[in-house]
């Protein structure tokens, strides 16, 4: 049994579910009451069968316990699942047990029960990345103007506006959640191709009673069996990797310009969040941890699905059966990231005023290649580096602040009037494409936004 304690501070409290012994096994079993019921319509058993078939799998109630021991010792749920079945249709009909499971194979029904939860974790994913995309799509709008610093290798670079940031995070999401969505397309596929991936005990029917169970199940139709063929998986894995290492990243920026010695912005507090056991001054990041520890895992999980990828022949040993666990804990751990990330962003406070206190502290040396191109013109690319190097030096041993340092000097002001100077140490107008990479991000996010609900 799984610590409950640390699954939640992992996860959600939905995914967890979709993948639990109670969803494998009704997947399971609706598996085998959608095969016995296309079979029956394509003539392969009889209709009373079926019938006894579906009623049983819909009643049938195993203990998951008991059926997770016998599915260790068979080394796979098919086995006691399909003998409970089979005992429960010969209770209601003792001729139709015998078509139980036919010309199916064990990782037929794994397979397929996998993609159907799947299926749900898709749903609820992309339905909480949507509430996180439209947080920062309000956060991107309200904070269109907002001018901070830009930080490049950790160190001060150029005025920037805060807008132009999350609108990169925003865009961060948009990609995932379209990579999500194309790579779910391909791996939401039922899996039916028998014990050697031909359907051979079907005869002539097997590709007829596959249409009907995709139909059945609501699942796409691969143009084969993909018993050895992972690439589906591994692509699904692939993308959720990528976007709990696109949380990272937000989180990673979050966490920087959340401490005290910058002070930009504070996630949401309140009682018994954030705090600390020994210090009570303390507001941590929670939801940027949640997602930094998420980003943490995530590679490693998805490593696990592109080493399975390497399978033996028709029918594999080992490598599908590290799927299902593996692509549970992705989903599991990326959903907790996306809510913890969601009500970050969603309550986040950004304090704009430290955002410019933090641009004056350096004295205008942000700026110091904006005064640069504005006497290159004239001196030359060097020259005017040169020049501005040397007044950056002085600003920094007198303290002064480089516009004042430029309007004192007579070389600069014999190319630069006062009023030039000013306008080139204020941050708001060197801000270059800022507002069209903002509308860009926002108009990705309403396109997706308006295909989804359409």
């Amino acid at each position: 049994m799984p610590s409950l304690i640390q699954a939640r501070m992992a996860s959600s409290a939905e995914m967890p579910a979709i993948f639990s012994d109670e969803a494998l096994i009704a997947h399971a079993l609706a598996f085998e009451a959608g095969l016995a019921q296309a079979e029956a319509e394509c003539g392969v058993i009889p209709d009373s069968a079926a019938k006894a078939i579906g009623e049983a799998a819909r009643s049938l109630k195993p203990n998951a316990k008991d059926l997770g021991e016998a599915a260790a010792h068979a080394g796979t749920l098919a086995i006691p699942l399909v003998r409970q079945l089979g005992e429960a249709v010969a209770a209601i009909d003792g001729g139709a047990a015998g078509h139980v499971h036919f010309g199916a194979t064990s990782q037929d029904l794994a397979d397929t029960a996998l993609v159907l939860q799947l299926r749900d974790a898709c749903a609820l994913l992309q339905r909480d990345f949507a509430r996180l995309a439209t947080a920062l799509a309000t956060l991107t709008e309200k904070h269109r103007g907002t001018v901070m610093l830009a930080r490049t290798l950790m160190q001060p670079a150029l005025p920037t506006s805060f807008g132009v940031k999350t609108a990169s995070w925003l865009i961060g999401i948009e990609d995932g959640l379209s990579r999500l969505s194309r790579e779910s397309e391909h791996a939401l596929s039922l899996q039916f191709g028998g014990a050697a991936g031909n359907l051979s005990a079907l005869g002539d029917k097997g590709t007829e009673v596959a249409h009907r169970l995709a139909a059945l199940l609501r699942l796409s139709l691969a143009p084969m069996p993909w018993h050895t063929r992972r690439d589906a998986m591994a692509g699904l894995g692939c993308a959720l990797g990528i976007l709990t290492g696109t949380l990272g990243k937000i989180a990673r920026d979050l966490s920087l310009l959340s401490q005290a010695e910058i002070g930009e912005v504070a996630e949401p507090s309140g009682q018994g969040r954030g705090g600390s056991s020994t210090m009570p001054h303390k507001r941590n990041p929670i939801g940027s941890m949640v997602a930094l520890a998420a980003a943490t895992r995530a590679p490693g999980l998805t490593a696990t699905l592109l080493s399975a990828m390497v399978q033996e022949q028709e029918r594999a040993l080992g490598g599908w059966q590290a799927e299902a666990p593996t692509l549970a804990a992705l989903f599991e751990t990326t959903h907790g990231a996306a809510l913890a990330l969601a009500d970050a962003i969603g309550g986040l406070t950004v304090d704009s005023t430290a955002m410019r206190r933090n641009l004056e502290r350096l004295n205008g040396l942000v700026l110091a290649e904006r005064l640069m191109l504005a006497l290159a013109p004239k001196r030359g690319r060097n020259e005017a580096h040169h020049a501005v190097e040397a007044l950056s030096q002085r600003a920094v041993a007198e303290n002064r602040h480089l516009r004042d340092l430029a309007l004192d000097d007579d070389t600069v002001a014999a190319e630069l009037s006062p009023e030039r100077i000013r306008e080139i140490f204020d941050p708001s107008t060197y801000l270059g494409s800022c507002e069209a990479f903002i509308g860009n991000a926002l108009a990705v996010h309403r396109r997706r936004a308006g295909e989804t609900k359409g």
